[in-house]
């Protein structure tokens, strides 16, 4: 078709058409050269008329591809952070003492992992337990309690109460009831479990103590020696009840071996138990027939 019967307006579509092919082409013709030979196309770097979306810079040649990376070689390394890892934070270890020690312990315990303690002393024992902990569960057998083992270690136990961090006894005593501030007393708090042996207001010694159960309850108030019996043997429970000081009917402060082995688990027919037998051996010692006993809560 010519010019003529194209008519304005299809030569002006034409043209527009003809611009848009050389921008989206980035190309021009040169000039026919001496030969007569049409040369060429250039390149011709035409911006684009829609700005781009704000990103990262490109890099100087874009790949007509998108490269791959290459699998590491038999000889490469994997590449690994330019810093080491940051070990574990140490806890506890060996010769630490205190409440935090009797709660590993008592942890420890509920997993049977450890049958001795609490004691609040980190000892050979409880680096041994805390070793097979580890190694059960695919941890540096270090023997030491880190960040991890004691996070793994709070994930398979529960909150321990009182008497399992005081299970073996240790624990503080309470202050002294009113009634014991006066002459010679055994002064016997069912609230901390502890016995003072008393004179004139002053503690002279302090040892934990076991109660009887909710059927056989230790009786409370203020009694007096009446009998004591050094290899008393019960001849209602045919029990032995060594260094025995009654005050009240059957009850007496006594050495229990039930109490040394099993401590806060088990508990007496009624009786004041002490699991510390040279601790009663010399508080038998000491307490006479008629001095003091003061049962309180």
């Amino acid at each position: 078709m010519s010019r003529r019967g194209m008519g304005r307006k299809g030569i002006a579509v034409l043209a527009a058409l003809g611009a848009t092919a050389v921008g989206a082409a980035g190309c021009t013709v040169r000039p026919a050269g001496t030969d007569g030979q049409g040369a060429p196309p250039v390149r011709i770097e035409v911006p684009s008329r829609t700005p781009a979306a704000p990103g990262p810079a490109s890099p100087s040649r874009t790949p007509e591809a998108p490269v791959k990376p290459s699998p590491p070689t038999s000889s490469a390394s994997p590449a690994r952070p330019s810093g080491s890892p940051t070990p574990a934070r140490v806890l506890w270890s060996p010769g630490d003492e205190g409440r935090d020690i009797r709660e590993l312990q008592a942890r420890l315990r509920q997993i049977a992992w450890i049958f001795h303690g609490p004691t609040g002393t980190y000892d050979d024992l409880t680096a041994e337990a805390v070793r097979g902990f580890q190694g059960r569960r695919g941890l540096p057998r270090t023997g030491v309690t880190d960040t991890v083992t004691w996070q793994r270690l709070l994930a398979m136990t529960r909150e321990p109460g009182r008497w399992e961090l005081y299970l073996m006894g240790g624990q503080p005593a309470d202050p002294p009831d009113p009634r014991c501030m006066t002459g010679r007393v055994m002064c016997v708090s069912k609230s901390s479990r502890t016995l003072r042996w008393m004179i004139d207001g002053r503690t002279v010694s302090t040892m934990p103590v076991r109660f009887g159960s909710e059927y056989t309850p230790t009786r409370e108030g203020v009694f007096r020696v009446y009998w004591k019996s050094r290899h008393h043997v019960s001849t209602l429970y045919d029990s032995p009840m060594p260094y025995a000081m009654f005050f009240s009917g059957g009850q007496a402060v006594h050495y229990s071996a039930d109490f040394a082995a099993r401590g806060y688990a088990g508990a007496s027919h009624g009786c004041v138990n002490v699991r510390d037998e040279d601790a009663i051996a010399r508080l038998y010692e000491q307490v006479r027939d008629g001095d003091k006993v003061v049962v309180h809560w």
